[in-house]
């Protein structure tokens, strides 16, 4: 069944101390409703994020994980590790993952599945550039993007998995697709998983949108009948800011 869903992705943000303050302060923010909350703090404050959000509505989920069990991976996080603090959910295929760290389909696939294997949910991202939005490839690109990666999975995985489409163009720019241009792009990736599993799998999966999404537009954006929440990045930094995006399902 589809969620509402509203996830913010605080990157390479806040430290232990103010991880702390603005989950306290999001506790008392947030609104009373049906949207499902995540947050992903950085690596190290994971486990303190579990901990203070015990008991609330609040998921604390993972930024990014590695394919492999264990091993020689400096620097890299396992699912296991994840799970093993209590994060069951992490974000996979981040354009700034892709753009900054060569994350290419091939490896987003091994991760994909790796989490998947482990009983993770994945909120997996992806999305065009500019340049492939003004030469009109926009749809190519996101079916490639979502053919890579994720269509060799039996329809039974797409339980676990939520869809976040990010237009790179409007990611830390100020530019947000309007909320008609989302619609398209999302109805066009229903469109693409039907098509190559069925209308009920595609019907069942959140798929959120990503991209410059603030207070004073997310009502208009939720309000599209594909568009099942939003991915959020700097304004999930913010928990006055936060709560009025969750609050456009209210």
């Amino acid at each position: 069944m589809r969620k509402n869903i509203v996830a913010g992705n605080w990157k390479m943000n806040m430290n232990q101390e103010q991880t702390a303050q603005l989950i306290a302060d999001l506790k008392e923010a947030m609104p009373s409703n049906d949207a499902s909350v995540m947050i992903a703090p950085t690596f190290v404050n994971l486990a303190k994020a579990v901990e203070l959000t015990e008991g609330t509505n609040i998921e604390v989920i993972a930024q990014n994980m590695h394919f492999e069990a264990s091993g020689a991976y400096t620097g890299e996080i396992s699912a296991d590790m994840l799970k093993s603090i209590g994060i069951q959910t992490v974000i996979l295929g981040h354009s700034e993952r892709r753009a900054y760290f060569g994350e290419t389909d091939e490896i987003l696939a091994k991760k994909v599945k790796a989490a998947l294997d482990n009983g993770m949910q994945v909120v997996f991202c992806f999305g065009e550039e500019l340049d492939e939005r003004k030469s009109g490839e926009h749809f190519n690109v996101v079916e490639s993007q979502l053919k890579n990666a994720l269509f060799e999975l039996p329809a039974s995985a797409w339980s676990q998995i939520v869809l976040a489409y990010e237009p790179v163009w409007a990611i830390g720019t100020g530019e947000t697709a309007s909320a008609d241009q989302a619609q398209e792009m999302h109805a066009f990736i229903r469109k693409t998983i039907a098509a190559q599993y069925s209308n009920e799998v595609a019907d069942q999966v959140s798929v959120l949108y990503g991209g410059s999404v603030k207070p004073n537009n997310a009502s208009e954006i939720f309000s599209k009948p594909d568009v099942d929440g939003g991915l959020i990045g700097g304004a999930s930094l913010n928990a006055e800011d936060f709560s009025g995006i969750a609050v456009a399902f209210s």
